[in-house]
């Protein structure tokens, strides 16, 4: 069977990958710290679970409107409307089947063959991947260490011009956890304004956020309709395996998205999007409960870190998720990702999955039990502490 060669373009997430070989390790009777895949280790909330029973037992098994049912994107345009300070109704919404649809059905909508898409890295990998796929140019913009990994303003300036189709944002971001400031915002207001560019902001770590206050670049002038919020539920609410995002976008934008969700998906479960109404109107407690638990682990782990020989992490202002330079090793990042696995036991992604300029990184998911970070720091330290003796 010969595949079409746009699937040569079609690149992958690389956590799903080392979750694949962490489980082939343990079932050989290996004990595996796993710290490779973004995913809350907490119970999703039980009021959120019951008002999933409670929608199917009231009929919730039919097909919905293929941009989701009136009162989850009414719920949606009220959070959303509050958290950035803007205006946002429901015919803004678009319910997608977790967050990733989004980013793939604004670049299908809106980049041709040919365009360039200004885009972080190192960042998560299906923002170029879907770029190459849909016969985009990816022009990155490098997010470095030595400036908490935020971007230099006027290398961002020289990669936006006429030819730009898109800009990507990601903040809190995953993989290094670094938070962008209002400046940083402000550059890319700027260059979106001054050629109109529409710019996908992915805010899926908006709620997790520890040494500062979330800033969303709808609120600066002339950036809402030209915004296309990316936001869902698997991170906050821990609700990963119910498969639940959003979009939220000008009215142009919104039918457009909502006909790719109808020829790819029909709609989201009914089910889950009960939940999802019940995620964001029912209390809010266990959010900042998470919130609190990921900060302790953070510093636990940042901590640790640093404890290991060639090893230097800054310590993540949002998010998950570390990711320490290992440059001090001599090794290179792919070479320590399996190192640390089949040596150490502890499953962690190599830098080089979110990019180019990830080398020189591994990224780790604190998403996990102090036990276990405890258990990995240690595991992690003595294997290292092994390739100098």
């Amino acid at each position: 069977m010969k595949l079409a060669q746009r699937m040569n373009d079609l690149g992958t997430e690389t956590a799903f990958e080392v979750l694949v070989k962490a489980r082939a390790l343990e079932a050989q009777g290996r004990d595996i710290v796993h710290l490779e895949v973004g995913e809350p280790d907490f119970a999703t909330p039980e009021n959120i679970v019951e008002a999933a029973i409670t929608s199917v037992r009231k009929g919730a098994t039919k097909y919905t409107p293929s941009a989701g049912i009136l009162e989850l994107r009414t719920a949606i345009a009220k959070r959303v409307s509050e958290s950035r300070g803007i205006n946002v109704n429901p015919n803004q919404v678009v319910v997608t089947p977790g967050a990733k649809p989004i980013m793939f059905f604004v670049i299908l909508a809106l980049v041709d063959a040919g365009d360039e898409v200004v885009t972080p890295n190192p960042a998560f990998p299906i923002y170029e991947s879907m770029i190459r796929f849909t016969g985009g140019i990816p022009r990155f913009y490098q997010l470095r260490q030595e400036d908490n990994f935020r971007f230099d303003p006027d290398e961002f300036r020289s990669l936006v011009n006429a030819k730009t189709k898109l800009i990507i944002l990601n903040s809190p971001q995953n993989p290094t956890g670094g938070v962008l400031l209002e400046s940083d915002l402000a550059v890319i207001a700027e260059c979106a304004t001054k050629y109109d560019i529409p710019v996908l902001a992915d805010e899926i770590y908006w709620q997790i956020i520890y040494d500062g206050k979330f800033h969303s670049i709808t609120q600066f002038p002339g950036m809402q309709e030209r915004t296309i919020i990316l936001d869902g539920f698997s991170k906050s609410y821990s609700m990963t395996g119910w498969r639940l995002g959003f979009g939220v976008m000008n009215e142009t934008l919104a039918p457009h998205i909502t006909r790719l969700m109808t020829n790819s998906n029909s709609c989201v479960s009914a089910l889950t999007q009960w939940a999802g109404v019940e995620a964001l109107t029912g209390q809010q407690e266990s959010v900042e409960t998470m919130r609190v638990a990921f900060q302790e682990r953070r510093d636990v782990i940042v901590a640790g870190m640093n404890a290991i020989p060639g090893f230097s992490c800054l310590k993540p202002e949002g998010a998950f998720y570390v990711f320490p330079n290992i440059t001090g090793t001599g090794w290179d990042s792919r070479k320590m990702a399996d190192y640390i696995l089949n040596e150490a036991g502890v499953a962690c992604i190599s830098g080089t999955a979110f990019g180019e300029y990830g080398e020189g990184f591994v990224r780790f998911s604190y998403a996990n039990s102090l036990e276990n970070i405890n258990k990995a720091l240690l595991r992690i330290r003595e294997a290292v502490e092994k390739i100098h003796d």
